[in-house]
């Protein structure tokens, strides 16, 4: 019997899918991926489970849920109920896919969060998903309406769980007996953090002409980039990313493209600065340039030299007068 669960990697998402394998399942973990996302630690909790998640990138299909969510929105860009919808209707085509029987799964836990996981929350997730009687919640189950999974005894209902609320004691002691090494809280998703959406927002009313009607504006790239440093702004269409650290620096280096600016200090350690292109102006530049000093480590020197490269096209070196990262706070969108 074919098992296909949601798996983020959290504690939630691991605890039922070992409570299926409990029960001689053998369950496929899909692990949907974004900019908004981080499949690393789904792939690290499956490990524990000696399984491998499939990855499914969403972002197409997400992005117009952020911009027109039939459900409403979280605290900030978050459209949670939507986009569990949207999961467990992709995860129910590869399903039938298949073309053998089995059902869904998820690790949604009843009134874990008030607003994406109440009982009328789930009944839509479950209903949205268009296959309403294969979805079972393994940690909630005793509290749920029985699943088709139950009542044709493809899973035992008295071996799943009736957890609800927000408390976690129940979930930590379970791990323990399986011996899990419990993975960092859950709430990875960036659409949830105050400082990625208020950038996100400003790329969604930001960008080139017709941008506002595109629905695959902006591309996944982008959204990606905004998560890798400091964004500085100078007009819509003309902006960058400061990397803070090297893994930030090795990032946005590996998502530069051609006509894209690249920004570093010549012969000393300082941050990646990447431009998206295609239209970088002679001001983006000299931002890009004095930005890539400010944030440099150039020891007490008044000047450096910074190379300016045009991906794929140009390359320069250039002094540039070392100047205080407050000089250009103006610019930093907070």
């Amino acid at each position: 019997m074919n098992a296909f669960g949601i798996f983020s990697g959290g504690l939630d998402s691991l605890l039922s899918a070992r409570l299926l394998m409990d029960q001689g399942l053998t369950p496929t973990l899909i692990t949907f991926t974004s900019p908004f996302f981080d499949p690393a630690q789904a792939r690290i909790s499956a490990a524990q489970l000696g399984l491998e998640p499939v990855m499914v990138d969403i972002y197409d299909q997400l992005l117009p849920l952020v911009k027109n969510p039939p459900h409403g929105l979280g605290r900030h860009l978050n459209p949670c109920i939507d986009c569990h919808a949207l999961m467990l209707r992709l995860a129910g085509e590869l399903l039938a896919a298949g073309g053998e029987p089995g059902f869904l799964f998820s690790g949604e836990v009843l009134g874990q969060r008030p607003m994406s996981q109440n009982p009328r929350a789930l009944k839509i997730v479950a209903e949205e998903s268009g296959r309403r009687e294969l979805v079972l919640r393994p940690l909630s189950a005793k509290l749920l309406s029985p699943t088709e999974a139950e009542t044709r005894g493809w899973v035992d209902r008295e071996r799943l769980l009736g957890l609800s609320g927000r408390g976690r004691r129940p979930q930590m002691d379970l791990a323990a007996r399986y011996g899990f090494t419990v993975p960092p809280p859950a709430g990875g998703c960036l659409l949830t953090d105050e400082g990625y959406t208020r950038r996100f927002q400003w790329l969604l009313q930001n960008g080139p002409a017709g941008s506002a009607v595109d629905p695959a504006w902006p591309t996944a790239r982008l959204a990606e980039m905004l998560k890798r440093g400091r964004l500085f702004v100078l007009e819509p269409g003309q902006w960058l990313v400061v990397g803070r650290h090297q893994a930030d620096n090795q990032a946005l280096g590996g998502l530069a493209r051609p006509g894209d600016a690249l920004f570093h200090l010549e012969g000393a350690p300082g941050p990646t600065v990447l431009a998206p292109g295609p239209e970088i102006g002679s001001r983006l530049r000299d931002l890009g340039r004095h930005l890539a000093a400010a944030y440099g480590d150039h020891g007490e020197a008044r000047e450096v030299p910074v190379r300016a490269e045009i991906v794929g096209g140009e390359v320069r070196v250039a002094p540039a007068v070392v100047t205080t990262t407050a000089d250009w706070e103006r610019f930093l969108l907070k």
